[in-house]
C-alpha cells in the first residue's frame, strides 16, 4: 500500500496519536525543565484549558464531521483547485501544500490581530496567565469554527491533496505544542533552528503583555514568514523569565483562567490597542 494512502486510511488514528504524544512528551518536558515560574495554579489552568479543547472539538465534530480531511477529498473528487489542474508530481503538490497552507495560517493569524471584531475571539488565547503546552490549544469555539472556515476556503482553491492536509494537520498541531512550551533550548541550537521551524522562545515573545511584542512573531510552524514580511522579533525587551505574559485588562484567574471566562470573553470591555488597526502603542 502506498505510503499516502496508508495516512489516509489511518488519519484519525495518527493525529490522535500524534496529538496524545506531543502533549505528553512537551508536558513531562516542562516539569523537568521549566523555563518560567508559574504564576497560577497549574491545575486550574490545565483543567480549564483542556476542557475548553474538549468543548471545541465536539464542536467541530458536531458541525464538520469530516473536517479539513473532508474537504480535501471532496476538491479532489470535484476536480477544484490549482493542483487538480496541474497534475504535478505528487511529492512536489505535498511540498507546497503543506508550505501554502502555513502561509495562510499566518496571514490568518495576522487577520485576528488586525480586525477588532476577530481580536476579541483572538484574545482568549493571548489572555491565558502562563505560556505552556496547554496555550496552544486554547481557542475561543467562534474562532476554531472561523479558522476551519478559512482552512475549507485554502484548500479547495489549492486542490491540496488529501495526504498533504494529513501532514499539514498533524505538523501544525504539534508545531503548535512545541513552540508554546514552558521550555527553552539551548541558545546556539535556538538560533540555528529558528531560521527554519518557530521555537518557544521565538514565539513567547508574542505572548507578551506588550502591544508591539504581541503583534509580532506570528508564525506557528515556518518561522520564514515572519522574516520575510517584517513581522519578526528576536526577544522580548524584559527576557524570557522576566516578561509578563497576557493582556493587561484580563488579570483575574475568574477572567483568564475559568472556562465560563473565557467563553465570555470575546463579549466583554473594548478592543483595546493590542488590535494592530488600533496604534495605540505607539
Amino acid at each position: 500500500m502506498p505510503i499516502s494512502d496508508w495516512v489516509v486510511q489511518h488519519e484519525a488514528p495518527l493525529r490522535l496519536g500524534c496529538f496524545v504524544g506531543v502533549l505528553l512528551a512537551m508536558a513531562l518536558w516542562e516539569l523537568r525543565a521549566p523555563c518560567r515560574r508559574l504564576s497560577v495554579s497549574k491545575a486550574a489552568r490545565w483543567g480549564n484549558n483542556l476542557a475548553l479543547v474538549l468543548l471545541d472539538s465536539l464542536l467541530l465534530r458536531l458541525l464538520f464531521p469530516a473536517a479539513a480531511v473532508g474537504m480535501a477529498a471532496f476538491a479532489t473528487t470535484a476536480g477544484w483547485g490549482l493542483f487538480n489542474y496541474l497534475h504535478w508530481p505528487l511529492w512536489l503538490e505535498l511540498l507546497l501544500s503543506v508550505v501554502l497552507l502555513d502561509l495562510v495560517i499566518y496571514l490568518q493569524h495576522v487577520m485576528v490581530h488586525a480586525v477588532p471584531l476577530f481580536w476579541r475571539l483572538h484574545r482568549v488565547h493571548h489572555a491565558d496567565l502562563d505560556y505552556d503546552v496547554t496555550t496552544a490549544l486554547r481557542f475561543h469555539p467562534i474562532e476554531i469554527l472561523l479558522s476551519m472556515v478559512v482552512k475549507f476556503a485554502a484548500i479547495a482553491a489549492l486542490g491540496a491533496p488529501v495526504v498533504a492536509v494529513v501532514i499539514f494537520e498533524v505538523l501544525l498541531n504539534a508545531m503548535a505544542m512545541f513552540n508554546h512550551g514552558n521550555v527553552q533550548l539551548p541558545q546556539g541550537l535556538d538560533r540555528w533552528l529558528r531560521w527554519l521551524v518557530v521555537t518557544p522562545d521565538m514565539h513567547r515573545v508574542h505572548h507578551s503583555v506588550e502591544d508591539d511584542e504581541t503583534n509580532s512573531n506570528f508564525g506557528f510552524n515556518l518561522s520564514l514568514w515572519d522574516r520575510l514580511m517584517g513581522t519578526y522579533r528576536a526577544e522580548p525587551r524584559a527576557g524570557h523569565t522576566g516578561m509578563t505574559i497576557g493582556i493587561r485588562k484580563f488579570r483575574e484567574v475568574k477572567e483568564a483562567v475559568r472556562l465560563d471566562g473565557l467563553l465570555l470573553m470575546p463579549f466583554r470591555g473594548g478592543v483595546s490597542g493590542y488590535a494592530i488597526n488600533r496604534r495605540e502603542w505607539e
